[in-house]
């Protein structure tokens, strides 16, 4: 079999080198300025988003560099990965720590240390099968909302006053899932909540596509399901943007150092060009494998031929309609109310915050908090869980896609 010279996630962002080289280049003083010597903090650095940020601020020697990500796995390989790279990067003072971002043993760390320079967070609940019921919904909101406003306050009380940055998602822009909705909310959390007032320097977030052969993503899933001998599956007229995982680390590096205040950073992409089948990267991931893709739409059947098809050069393909909740047939980067405006790059732009009011963001977080500490699950269902985020995002009463099935009960 002929090797293909293209990298995997070719298939799916149709690049073989990155779209945001020119951008590093043009601003490649000031990023080198925002970390040589700086204090950096990564919160969830360990996952496929945090990890290739970190990357890309340790080769450019900072001084401190400290990493912290409940997954000790995920630590452990990149620490791997770092020190098998010992030319390209630096710091002098270089900590890993598996903890939980919203727990005091987090708080009893940042007040052992002196103030950061640069924080990002990239710590997320982040899969749209999460509302699948209450109680993965209400852990969601404590990592995406809860969490993130007690450590801003936490970072406030050490006298942090450097550039914070948060990761969004572009399922935030006229969001159909609980996910994509929590995100939204976090987005008003970072910038206009009570606690981001008590935090005076920049704060910065980003919203980019989908990240080709991330951890846990659908193409990842690609590569685990053939590797097991089981059929592929992807959803039917499902369009998505992709990224390179080099490319969201590039465009989160450049988010959290240069871009100004309350912006929140897209790529240049259009759908005319840049939305993609998720059934068609399936195919040419088959194709790119040497297999021939072969539709099913019974999940059983697909199951029971992969023998049989693959001696015959074919693979199970189950295409399923787009009917589980929360799932969109496209994404979008901003909404019609929204305002973008130019940070001087040539692939990157950036959507202007348009503020919800302050109390509705703050009675939001002490809403989610009392139904994590309530004795009781009186009124914990998805009707509640929607209403409260409905209170700072009106409209997600009508953008959310709501449905009987849900991911998990798909192939």
């Amino acid at each position: 079999m002929t090797i293909p010279t293209s990298p995997l996630h070719a298939i799916a962002t149709g690049r073989d080198g990155s779209m945001f080289e020119a951008d590093i280049a043009a601003r490649a003083v000031e990023v080198a300025e925002a970390v040589g010597g700086r204090r950096i903090l990564a919160v969830g650095g360990a996952g496929s988003i945090g990890s290739s940020t970190v990357l890309q601020l340790a080769r450019r020697r900072p001084d401190a560099l400290h990493i912290i990500d409940q997954n000790e796995n995920g630590l452990a390989e990149l620490v791997r990965q770092l020190r098998s790279q010992p030319q390209t990067w630096s710091a002098r003072d270089f900590q890993t720590l598996p903890i939980d971002y919203g727990s005091g043993a987090m708080r009893h760390f940042l007040a052992s240390q002196k103030p950061y320079d640069l924080v990002l967070n990239f710590a997320a609940l982040k899969h749209v099968r999460s509302e699948k019921d209450p109680f993965s919904t209400l852990q969601m909101f404590e990592t995406n909302l809860v969490k993130q406003a007690r450590f801003m306050g936490w970072l406030a009380e050490t006298g942090f006053a450097g550039r914070l940055f948060t990761v969004s998602t572009d399922k935030a822009a006229n969001p159909s899932s609980m996910m994509g909705a929590s995100k939204r909310v976090m987005e008003h959390i970072l910038f206009n909540s009570s606690v981001a007032a008590t935090l005076q320097g920049p704060k910065t977030s980003a919203r980019f596509a989908n990240v080709a052969f991330s951890n846990g993503s659908l193409l990842q899933g690609f590569e685990n399901r053939f590797a097991r001998g089981e059929p592929l599956a992807a959803p039917l007229d499902t369009r998505r943007y992709f990224v390179s995982l080099q490319e969201s680390g590039e465009l989160c590096a450049l988010a959290a150092t240069i871009a100004p205040d309350q912006a929140v950073v897209i790529p240049k992409l259009n759908p005319e060009d840049h939305l993609v089948l998720l059934h068609e990267i399936a195919e040419k991931f088959l194709r790119r494998h040497g297999f021939e893709p072969a539709a099913y739409t019974d999940e059983a059947s697909a199951c029971a031929n992969v023998a049989a098809e693959r001696m015959k050069g074919r693979w199970p393909l189950l295409l399923t309609a787009l009917d589980t909740a929360g799932e969109k047939p496209y994404e979008e980067f901003t909404t019609a109310e929204e305002t973008t405006f130019e940070i001087g790059l040539p692939n990157l732009r950036a959507v202007r915050y348009a503020p919800a009011e302050r109390r509705a963001i703050d009675d939001a977080i002490r809403l989610a908090s009392d139904m994590l500490n309530a004795r009781s699950d009186e009124g914990l269902d998805k009707g509640h869980l929607k209403q409260l985020i409905a209170a700072v995002e009106p409209r997600f009463l009508q953008t959310h896609r709501d449905a009987a099935a849900n991911l998990d009960q798909r192939l």
